[in-house]
C-alpha cells in the first residue's frame, strides 16, 4: 500500500535530497512525496490531497511555521500524523510539538535510515487509525440495517456456536399495514414513493421504540414489530394506538393533485414464539426473527382489519379488556384457520 508523504520545509535542496535518498521507494510506488515550502502552502497541498498519510514538517518557515501548521492539521485532519523534522531539538520545542499533536520528532541533520523507520512507524499508526475510523463508520451504518436485538445477540460469548440455535419466549407481535399505499404507489414516481413511505415508517417506528418494541422487518408498505419483557402486551397495544394517531396526524407533503390521508390496519397477538436465526448458514444469509402460530395469527388479524382498526383475538381481549376500551367486531374465518375466530377492535 502506497504511503503519501507531505514534506514541508523551506530548504531549497531538501526536495532533491529526499528524492535521491528514497528513489527506490518512489520507483516501487511504496512512497509518494508531495512538497511545500511553508505551512500555508502545506494546507493547500492537503486540500488537494486529502489522502495524505504522513507530514514531515520543519518548525521555522515563512508565512506559517510548523507548530502552527501542526495545530491546524491535528484539529482538521486527525487521521494524518505529523513528524517534526527540525534542527531545533531542545526540550521546549519538543514538548510544544508533542502537546500540539506531533507523532514523533526527528532532529537535523537527518539520519535517513532513522527517518525511514520513523515514516514506517507513523504510516502504520495512520493505517490502524483509519481502519478503526472505517470500522466505526461501518458499524454505525450497520446499525441502520440491523436491529439492536440482533446486535445484542451477536455480542454473546457463544454467538458463533449458536447461530442456528433458537429459544421459546413470551412476546407480542404487531403487524401494521399502511392502507391504500399500493394504489398511491402506482401513480407516484418511484423516488416519491420511497420518500413518502420512509416518512410514514419513521413516524410509526418511533412509537414502537418508545414502548420498548423492536422492528423485526419491513415488508413493502407493512411493518412487523415484536415486544418482549414486562407488560409486553400492554406496551404493544399502546404503541399501536400511538402509531395510528401519529400517522393520522401526519403532515407529509404530497405532490400536487394527490389527496391521500394515511390510515393503518393493525393486528396484535401475544403468546409463545420461537426466536432465533432463520435461513441458511451455508449461504451465509440469516434473518434473526420470531416464528410460530402467534406470528401467523397476528398477520391474519391485520388482514381482517379495516383502515383505522386495531384488531385482536378473543383470547387477547380477555387479557386486556380492563385496560383498554375494546368492542366486538364479528366472528371471521381467517386464512389457514379451521375454526372461526371472534375478533375485537381496540378503540382506545
Amino acid at each position: 500500500m502506497k504511503t503519501k508523504i507531505l514534506v514541508v520545509d523551506d530548504e531549497a535542496d531538501l526536495e532533491l535530497l529526499i528524492k535521491q535518498k528514497f528513489r527506490r521507494k518512489i520507483r516501487e510506488s511504496t512512497y509518494e512525496f508531495l512538497f511545500a515550502t511553508n505551512g500555508q502552502e502545506a494546507l493547500e497541498r492537503i486540500t488537494e490531497n486529502p489522502d495524505t498519510d504522513v507530514i514531515l514538517s520543519d518548525i521555522n518557515m515563512p508565512v506559517m511555521d510548523g507548530l502552527t501548521l501542526l495545530t491546524r492539521t491535528h484539529t482538521e485532519h486527525p487521521a494524518m500524523k505529523t513528524v517534526i523534522v527540525s534542527a531545533y531539538g531542545d526540550m521546549g520545542n519538543l514538548r510544544t510539538a508533542m502537546n500540539r499533536g506531533a507523532f514523533d520528532f526527528v532532529v537535523k541533520p537527518v539520519d535517513f535510515a532513522d527517518l525511514e523507520l520513523t515514516i514506517e512507524k507513523t504510516a502504520d499508526q495512520v493505517r490502524q487509525l483509519r481502519d478503526t475510523l472505517r470500522a466505526i463508520q461501518e458499524n454505525n451504518i450497520l446499525k441502520m440495517y440491523v436491529d439492536e436485538t440482533v446486535l445484542n445477540f451477536m455480542t454473546r460469548p457463544d454467538f458463533e456456536n449458536r447461530l442456528l440455535a433458537s429459544e421459546t419466549v413470551e412476546a407480542t407481535v404487531v403487524f401494521l399495514d399502511i392502507c391504500g399505499f399500493t394504489a398511491l404507489a402506482e401513480k407516484l414516481p418511484p423516488t416519491d414513493v420511497v420518500s413518502l413511505l420512509n416518512t410514514y415508517f419513521d413516524l410509526v417506528v418511533k412509537e414502537f421504540i418508545a414502548q420498548g418494541g423492536h422492528v423485526d422487518k419491513f415488508m413493502g408498505d407493512a411493518v412487523m414489530a415484536v415486544f418482549r419483557g414486562e407488560h409486553h402486551l400492554d406496551r404493544a397495544i399502546d404503541a399501536a394506538l400511538s402509531a395510528r394517531t401519529a400517522l393520522q396526524q401526519s403532515q407529509a407533503p404530497l405532490p400536487p393533485g394527490f389527496d391521500y390521508r394515511p390510515q393503518v390496519s393493525i393486528g396484535v397477538n401475544t403468546g409463545e414464539v420461537v426466536s432465533g436465526n432463520i435461513g441458511s448458514a451455508s449461504l451465509k444469509r440469516l434473518d434473526y426473527t420470531v416464528i410460530g402460530d402467534v406470528v401467523n395469527m397476528s398477520q391474519r388479524l391485520q388482514s381482517a382489519a379495516k383502515a383505522g382498526q386495531i384488531i385482536i383475538s378473543e383470547a387477547v381481549y380477555e387479557r386486556v379488556k380492563e385496560s383498554f376500551h375494546c368492542q366486538f367486531v364479528s366472528e371471521v374465518t381467517l386464512k389457514n384457520k379451521a375454526l372461526p375466530v371472534k375478533i375485537y377492535e381496540v378503540v382506545e
